[in-house]
């Protein structure tokens, strides 16, 4: 894996600042190029599902890398937290993510991960989605404090990671590395039908 601005020809290119993303696809043994895509995430003006939300983010993120790589294969996510027809993304600050955690404590979650795969000199674009069930136990206000001031909630939608110490969640019902934030074996069916595949060990 390289975290240059400069991929390797004909290579794979991660188009996400996430690290948990990035360390999901560096422990399926792919190489790849980290290009974080420059788009803005907030929600648009026209009303969309929280499912449409996620596959237009994550289009929108591999179609922005792949217009300045058009001969790689770019691989772009977004992570969706549903409650009902309500979207959490990532938290614009600390008062955001408190919110966040307030509405979503004792509630049962939907996690949407969008997995998008672009080429763009082949024509290749396919995206396809990923839902997972989460159920959160009820938050006191210290302890929503607490995990704020801690900082974790950066870059994490809803505010929270399954993978934090202390991560609030009683269980989960569907693909684990979904609620991460990429779902692998989606992922890996994606990009193999794109012709990059994982390194041989």
């Amino acid at each position: 894996m390289s975290d240059g601005n400069t991929p390797n020809p004909a290579g794979l290119i991660l188009a996400s600042a996430s690290p948990r993303r990035e360390s999901l696809l560096k422990e399926a043994g792919f190489e790849f190029t980290v290009q974080p895509a420059e788009i803005d995430e907030t929600a648009p003006e026209a009303p969309l599902t929280p499912i449409e939300l996620a596959e237009r983010l994550a289009q929108a993120k591999a179609q922005a890398v792949a217009a300045k790589f058009p001969d790689h294969v770019v691989l772009g996510a977004d992570t969706v937290v549903a409650l009902g027809d309500r979207a959490f993304g990532k938290p614009v600050d600390a008062n955001d993510a408190r919110t966040m955690l307030h509405l979503l404590s004792g509630t049962t979650q939907v996690v949407i991960t969008a997995v998008c795969v672009v080429r763009q000199k082949t024509g290749l674009s396919r995206v396809e989605r990923v839902m997972s069930t989460v159920r959160m136990a009820p938050l006191s206000a210290s302890d929503i404090e607490n995990y704020v001031a801690g900082g974790q909630w950066h870059g994490k939608a809803g505010g929270y990671g399954i993978q934090d110490p202390d991560p609030f969640v009683e269980r989960i019902r569907g693909c684990r590395t979904n609620v991460v934030g990429l779902p692998m074996k989606t992922t890996v069916r994606l990009l193999e039908s794109a012709g990059i595949y994982p390194s041989k060990s």
